[in-house]
């Protein structure tokens, strides 16, 4: 316990450390700037000895930042040298994107081959999905258009090291032409994301169609490969400190402090634009489709938090399930609903995707037609369908997607910075709009019980105990 409040209070030490030297100069408290690195790296000591003790990914990766933006700060001409690692890290997440987006979009879609059996109810639920996460999309797009947060970052340090960037002029044929593969090989090798989500879905709606005999072989083949890059996944991420550490240290290096203030506005602009699509979209569904909303809102306060605090959607999975049951929602409608909606009801991640795309735009100073954003968000909605389990997904959609549109990828680095605090509120309201997708579609199907009371679990124990007494 001591030793982790000495690590804190280095970490606050590191931090009023670069305040002070980013603001001041060094002038404000006369410090001398040799004693002042002195102390920053001995708190960044303290802060890995505390990393190495928690052995948290999401921490080391919040470490790494530190260590990396203090040698781009302190060492420039060495830590434009680390871009390595991140270009390392980067060709290590491009690897994944084609295999687990087919083989989850293909066990998702043929997973529920019995297209009768799914019905009415879940088109209905599918229905539902696409116009909430339209609504989702639209209000990240207006957010991040009206704060401009990736915006005024200077990038002359980084225009001497990349290509020369430019949107791709496309007439609306070529971007219909541009959706659809011509050879899935190719489409796989160039990184076209959206490609490959099209013919995944094809393949898909295939599969469901033959035999079961000749479906499940396939089936099973899928959700194997789909097991196996969750776990390449975790291997991948595992270099990601050093990744992160390397980008920030170039970043830093050559442009100092400003764009980690641009992330900061970006966080602000994603917990806004999240409470907006709470207000203006989540809660009128609930009142047009006459949820009760105090049980909703108490029935939800565990799961949303279980989110909130671990930014796992699955964790908090069981328990909104329960929750929904509940309140009154027959238990088919939330076995259908609810898993389905984790797939293809992604409103935080929607929402974050839209904001984190634009911003890499702005941050590298490419200016886009409102047609040419809607494009990139839309690809990046249909490439999150299906990958929410996997970790730092966000993080392997959007460089792919980014990459497919000619973007450059530092900025998705500064992004990662601070994704652990947007995963915190985007994770919470995926749950969220979840919980209230089964509400609605149990409304819609007329299965909604209005005066559900819970049972009692303690009332029940008596009540069996009282017949074996009986008996």
């Amino acid at each position: 316990m001591k030793f982790s409040r000495f690590a804190l209070l280095a970490g606050l030490l590191l931090v009023l450390a670069a305040i002070l030297t980013v603001l001041s100069n060094y002038q404000l408290l006369a410090l001398d700037p040799v004693a002042a690195r002195v102390a920053r790296w001995l708190a960044l000591a303290a802060v890995v000895a505390y990393a190495t003790e928690r052995r948290s990914l999401t921490f080391w990766i919040v470490v790494s930042m530190l260590v990396g933006a203090e040698i781009g700060h302190d060492f420039p001409t060495v830590a434009v040298q680390l871009k390595v690692l991140s270009d390392v890290f980067l060709r290590l997440v491009k690897t994944i994107i084609a295999p687990l987006v087919f083989a989850t979009l293909v066990v998702g879609i043929a997973g529920h081959a019995d297209l009768k059996q799914v019905g009415r109810m879940g088109l209905k639920a599918l229905i539902y999905f696409e116009i909430v996460t339209t609504f989702a999309l639209f209000i990240g797009l207006a957010a991040i258009n009206l704060t401009r947060a990736g915006a005024g970052i200077d990038r002359s340090g980084i225009a001497a090291d990349t290509e020369k960037l430019q949107a791709v002029e496309q007439s609306t044929s070529d971007i219909i032409l541009h959706i659809f593969p011509e050879n899935i090989a190719k489409s796989i090798a160039e990184g076209q994301v959206l490609q490959v989500v099209v013919f995944a879905i094809i393949f898909a709606i295939g599969l469901a169609m033959v035999h079961g005999k000749h479906r499940r072989p396939m089936l099973e083949w899928s959700e194997s490969l789909s097991e196996v890059m969750f776990k390449f996944t975790n291997v991948v991420m595992y270099f990601a400190p050093i990744g992160v550490g390397g980008a920030l240290a170039y970043t830093v290096g050559k442009m100092g402090f400003d764009p980690l203030f641009n992330a900061f506005k970006l966080l602000l602009t994603l917990y806004a634009a999240l409470l907006a699509f709470v207000l203006l979209v989540l809660l009128p569904i609930a009142l047009i489709a006459r949820i009760p909303l105090r049980r909703f809102i108490q029935a939800i306060a565990e799961p949303v938090s279980i989110a909130f605090a671990t930014t796992s959607s699955e964790a908090a999975l069981p328990r909104a399930m329960e929750a929904m049951e509940s309140i009154g929602v027959p238990r088919r409608v939330v076995a259908f609903v609810m898993p389905t909606g984790y797939s293809f009801n992604l409103d935080g991640t929607t929402l974050y995707l839209s904001l984190a795309a634009v911003f890499v735009a702005q941050a590298a100073g490419i200016d886009l037609s409102f047609g040419q954003q809607l494009v990139m968000v839309f690809t990046l909605m249909l490439t999150s369908k299906g990958v929410a389990g996997v970790p730092r997904a966000s993080l392997v959609i959007l460089l792919a997607t980014v990459a497919s549109f000619n973007l450059p990828s530092w900025p998705v680095f500064i992004i990662l910075g601070i994704d652990a605090l947007m995963d915190m509120a985007r994770t919470a309201v995926n749950v969220l709009g979840n919980c209230l997708a089964t509400a609605v579609v149990a409304r819609w199907e007329g299965e909604f019980v209005d005066n559900f009371v819970a049972p009692d679990p303690v009332l029940d124990l008596a009540e069996a105990d009282s017949s074996l007494a009986h008996h």
